[in-house]
């Protein structure tokens, strides 16, 4: 077990990045970064984007490693230019991919399977900055399928990571 940080986390109930990066972002809906998110096994997390689509169960909720922002090219970043929901620090989520990761941030474990990187898009150029996207490659979070209903919040959590089962 590790001690990481939930840093910032992100809902997003509307997909905001849509047509051509040129054309920019669509508008909020409102405040995107909470406090809390409630997450459902299978369906992702409550009131998000991609929750309960079938085609994103393998991508429900994404994670990505503060330490890897390129803050070198937009001081300001934060999960509202990169999209991802859960922003940690302390950890090299990246690392994980294929294997199931435990964060309870003191309200029970939520447990999700780490299936994939999550690659940067042209998007990153136009709400991060030129070099964006070249920057995250690598170290632009996970994509994951939450395996339990939980809660998590900001503030320490605690972190396990364990392999998965192939069959699973």
């Amino acid at each position: 077990m590790t001690t990481v940080e939930v840093i910032q986390l992100l809902l997003s109930p509307t997909h905001r990045f849509m047509g051509r990066p040129a054309d920019g972002p669509a508008p909020a809906q409102g405040e995107e970064l909470v406090d809390r998110v409630e997450v459902r096994r299978n369906l992702g997390i409550v009131g998000d984007r991609y929750f309960a689509h079938p085609a994103h169960r393998r991508a429900a909720v994404t994670l990505m490693a503060v330490e890897n922002l390129p803050v070198h090219i937009n001081a300001a970043i934060d999960l509202r230019q990169t999209r991802r929901n859960v922003l940690l620090k302390g950890v090299d989520i990246d690392a994980y991919v294929g294997s199931t990761v435990s964060l309870d941030s003191g309200h029970g474990p939520v447990l999700l399977a780490v299936n994939s990187a999550a690659r940067p898009c042209a998007w990153m150029e136009t709400t991060i900055g030129a070099g964006a996207q070249r920057a995250l490659r690598g170290k632009g979070g996970v994509r994951c399928t939450p395996l339990s209903d939980g809660v998590l919040t900001l503030g320490p959590a605690a972190f396990t990571a364990t392999d998965r089962d192939p069959a699973s």
